[in-house]
């Protein structure tokens, strides 16, 4: 099963569960790293998240991925919060950084430079297109194609 079917699947599963103990579910991910499998569910919460809810977020989830008939292979479950610097991927990641500052790394240079850091302007829902304020207060928009990331910048001034 390809690894992006089983991150959304697990995506699926794990939300209720995260909202019930009061959390965000920020992202699933399905990863191959040498000949282990991860599979990294990574939460979130108003004021920052802590070990517990790492535990009380694995506690919870495990019997239901024991259970689920899509999981039949080996991994290593990780429940971790998104740390500094978090990858923005979903609308609702979007949505809660407007106004704050991001980086933004393009696949292809513009003017010689790949990577830019301003203030989340705005996000199009429907095409994916990010527009960011530069600190000299010119606006840049970037289609979804062009983009590799955009990460919440915690170190931007």
């Amino acid at each position: 099963m390809a690894e992006r079917s089983v991150a959304s699947r697990v995506f699926d599963i794990a939300a209720p569960i995260a909202e019930r103990l009061g959390l965000i579910l920020w992202d699933v991910r399905f990863v191959k790293e040498g000949a282990a499998r991860r599979l990294r569910v990574i939460i979130d919460k108003d004021g920052g998240v802590g070990m517990q809810d790492c535990v009380d977020m694995s506690r919870a989830l495990d019997d239901v991925l024991d259970n689920a008939d899509f999981l039949n292979m080996s991994y290593n479950l990780q429940v971790q919060s998104p740390g500094p610097g978090r990858e923005l991927k979903r609308p609702e990641h979007f949505a809660r950084y407007i106004g704050q500052s991001v980086i933004i790394k393009l696949h292809a240079a513009y003017n010689g430079v790949k990577v830019f850091a301003g203030e989340l302007a705005s996000y199009d829902e429907d095409t994916g297109a990010v527009t960011i304020i530069l600190p000299d207060d010119t606006a840049m928009t970037c289609e979804s194609g062009e983009l590799a990331y955009v990460k919440a910048d915690d170190d931007f001034i």
